[in-house]
């Protein structure tokens, strides 16, 4: 592994025809996503793409420069998950290249109805969902105040691009002269993919090939675990069990290596996804003593413990950390570890 910097970007060689660029995201204490781009036989083919941002293309762009190849000659773009630090920046590569771009089935659902969505209807489904869960007036109202003043504005998906191509859970990818096999791997979104290269190392290390991993295996980060829901859908989903189940279908690839959309390259997949499963164990225990008292989602957020204070959590953030927070009591309840209390409005939830 090089790494080699052409003006402001540092570009990385994996070797066998596999380079990363670091693409910023802006306002984000992520600082960047690593973009991989794929040598084949057709040409080069990007595994994301970053955000929809100026300072963010000119890095995609000259990092591409920085690889020997450019945006005009790229055959195509595969996208891990919807989220628009992967997938914002599609509809311009596409529009400067002629590449195709690939998704998974359940993620191009959510796009679709991202982009269709009327900004109003949005704000009053957000509005309904955190009243729900019992969030207080005082976060509610500027949700109402931008409604009633028809400040509903854009929100990063809006103007993502629709795939013109399927990922297809455990198939082959038609790239000529690469083996690169579709991981389904739901749980941070429906829709998540990894994809794994049936190649040997480079470096001759023990191990399956090569796995870009996405959000969903990541080296010192537990990935965000959300509901996903179509307000025209019913149907019960749980997202934190489909993650863990996932977690173990990646383990038993038992990659070489491991290359994420964030952080750093890795190894020993299998200890990663234990100390993964054995997070969420721990928080689903500590969730469990905190429900000895009925909750509220909003309530349980709260008391959980963050990488801040919640006083200090900003009010995006905390609408993330009220979601992940019903992702994880939908797991126990599921599991049936935890029940809501009848009669409740807004619902709470207590341990079984």
């Amino acid at each position: 592994m090089t790494a080699r910097t052409t003006g402001a970007v540092r570009v990385t060689d994996h070797g066998g025809g596999v380079w990363s660029i670091p693409v910023p995201i802006p306002d984000n204490p992520l600082g960047h996503t690593l973009v991989h781009l794929l040598d084949t036989d057709r040409g080069p083919v990007l595994i994301d793409t970053g955000w929809d941002d100026p300072t963010a293309w000119d890095t995609l762009t000259a990092g591409l420069e920085a690889c020997g190849t450019s945006v005009t000659g790229l055959h195509g773009v595969l996208i891990t998950h919807h989220h628009p630090d992967h997938h914002g920046l599609s509809a311009r590569v596409r529009e400067a290249s002629g590449a195709w771009i690939a998704m998974h089935p359940a993620d191009a659902t959510l796009v679709r109805r991202t982009r269709d969505a009327e900004p109003a209807r949005r704000l009053d489904y957000l509005a309904g969902k955190l009243a729900a869960a019992g969030a207080p007036e005082d976060h509610l109202a500027p949700l109402h105040t931008a409604r009633a003043a028809g400040r509903t504005g854009t929100f990063p998906g809006q103007r993502a691009a629709l795939p013109d191509r399927e990922i297809a859970p455990g198939a082959l990818l038609g790239l000529p002269g690469r083996r690169l096999r579709a991981v389904w791997t739901p749980g941070h979104t429906p829709g998540h993919v990894c994809l794994h290269l049936e190649e040997r190392h480079p470096a001759n290390a023990p191990g399956h090939g090569r796995l870009f991993s996405g959000d969903h295996l990541l080296p010192g980060i537990s990935p965000h675990i959300g509901l996903y829901e179509d307000p025209e859908d019913t149907t019960v989903t749980d997202p934190l069990g489909d993650y863990l189940a996932s977690l173990e279908r990646v383990a038993a690839l038992g990659p070489a290596e491991v290359l994420p959309a964030h952080q750093h390259p890795f190894t020993d997949a299998p200890a990663r996804v234990r100390a993964l499963r054995h997070h969420h164990e721990q928080r689903l225990t500590g969730l469990l003593a905190l429900l000895t008292t009925p909750l509220t989602p909003w309530r349980l957020a709260e008391a959980m413990e963050w990488n801040r204070p919640w006083a200090e959590i900003p009010y995006a953030s905390r609408n993330i950390a009220v979601s992940e927070a019903e992702a994880h009591l939908r797991h126990l309840v599921t599991r049936g570890r935890a029940e809501p209390v009848p009669g409740t409005d807004p619902v709470t939830y207590r341990a079984v």
